[in-house]
């Protein structure tokens, strides 16, 4: 009988969590909300694991963190990080792997190759929506008020996304690059 978790793929997983937690730990405070490289490496785990298993090294991260370990940005840990003004951003990581990953599991492997970066690129766009939905949502609905600030969701976008997009757009073409080096390697390990 096969283990649905093989020793190899909860290595690439546990890799992983260390990948988003050393990318929290890259962080230039802007604002409330640092700039980080977390959505790089939540891109790379979806192009390179699949969705399946970057979703669960998004929920292992998201977990290490909640329960106090220094993995978010500027060494914090603790629930207190996750209803601050970043939570909702640390949450969608979870839900952007899930759909970077199902996106990026429908773009043919065969084909033209800028047909499939660019199909990657979109679905990595898709799931920086994602992620930015989450953490405008949450700035404006459990953040602020609790920080007793008074924010629209405009003023919200102008806090917490407008300024991280091209950013984000890089970070994005460099998970691209990541991703078509390194996933013919990783496609001799049977992660599956």
């Amino acid at each position: 009988m096969k283990s649905a978790f093989s020793v190899r793929r909860i290595a690439f997983i546990a890799l992983f969590v260390a990948l988003i937690a050393v990318c929290a730990w890259i962080s230039i405070p802007v604002g409330e909300i640092a700039f980080t490289m977390q959505t790089f490496a939540v891109f790379a785990a979806a192009g390179l694991l699949g969705t399946r298993d970057a979703t669960i090294s998004m929920i292992v991260y998201l977990l290490l963190g909640a329960i106090g370990l220094p993995v978010f940005s500027r060494f914090t840990g603790g629930i207190g990080v996750l209803l601050g003004a970043s939570g909702g951003y640390i949450i969608g990581f979870v839900f952007s792997a899930l759909l970077t990953g199902f996106l990026l599991s429908r773009i043919p492997e065969k084909g033209k190759a800028w047909k499939r970066i660019t199909l990657s690129a979109l679905a990595m766009l898709a799931g920086l929506i994602v992620c930015y939905a989450f953490g405008t949502a949450w700035f404006v609905l459990v953040y602020a008020p609790r920080a007793a600030k008074s924010v629209t969701v405009l003023g919200a976008l102008s806090a917490c996304v407008f300024p991280y997009i091209l950013p984000d757009l890089v970070k994005i073409a460099l998970a691209l690059i990541l991703t078509d080096r390194l996933k013919p390697v990783l496609a001799r390990y049977d992660l599956k």
